[in-house]
């Protein structure tokens, strides 16, 4: 893994970072056109960015360190002021955000116990931040009526809230298990 930071990679993910107040400031003034356009933006160099790290062997720490806090507060702050205007449930915000405080506590821990931790995204993990995305795509073309809340929004929030429950949880788990196996594997 590279220690480069200057990477293409890392400058399309202080791209999507530096979009993000922009993004946020056109929700807030319901600019939700603009917001949509920034959303798909920042997802595209969501996709670009992992992309051209393997492609180009340009995987470096600091990037697998920004990809996912560029992530999760680009989720967590739309969620969050669409929750606020009333186009999605408080409830569904309230849960991602403690999924997430959960494994940075969980992280923590597990670092103070054991040492060092691996960061390496889940298959789950990955499809519920794929969920939460494309909610998100979703919650922000009704905000700009281009499609109706009804009948998809209730299952698909319950959908999304499975994953980010699951996931969460599978984070729990598998750290739990492997502090376990290190305690036991140090005990003697």
């Amino acid at each position: 893994m590279r220690t480069d930071i200057l990477t293409l990679p890392n400058l399309i993910t202080f791209a999507r970072l530096g979009l993000l107040p922009i993004l946020l400031w056109a929700l807030a003034v319901r600019e939700y056109g603009m917001a949509f356009a920034l959303f798909v933006a920042a997802s595209v160099g969501d996709g670009l960015d992992g992309f051209l790290a393997r492609k180009l062997n340009q995987r470096s720490r600091l990037g697998a360190l920004l990809d996912p806090i560029a992530d999760k507060l680009t989720i967590l702050g739309i969620a969050w002021v669409l929750a606020t205007q009333g186009i999605l449930p408080v409830w569904i915000a309230a849960l991602m955000t403690l999924r997430d405080l959960i494994i940075v506590a969980g992280a923590l821990a597990y670092r103070q116990l054991v040492g060092s931790i691996e960061m390496a995204p889940t298959r789950l993990s990955k499809l519920n931040t794929v969920l939460e995305f494309l909610l998100l795509a979703l919650a922000l073309m009704l905000a700009n009526r281009w499609i109706p809340a009804e009948p998809w929004l209730g299952p698909y929030l319950l959908v999304v809230a499975c994953t980010v429950v699951a996931s969460g949880t599978q984070y729990v788990w598998v750290w739990g298990r492997r502090a376990k196996a290190h305690h036991d594997a140090h005990r003697h």
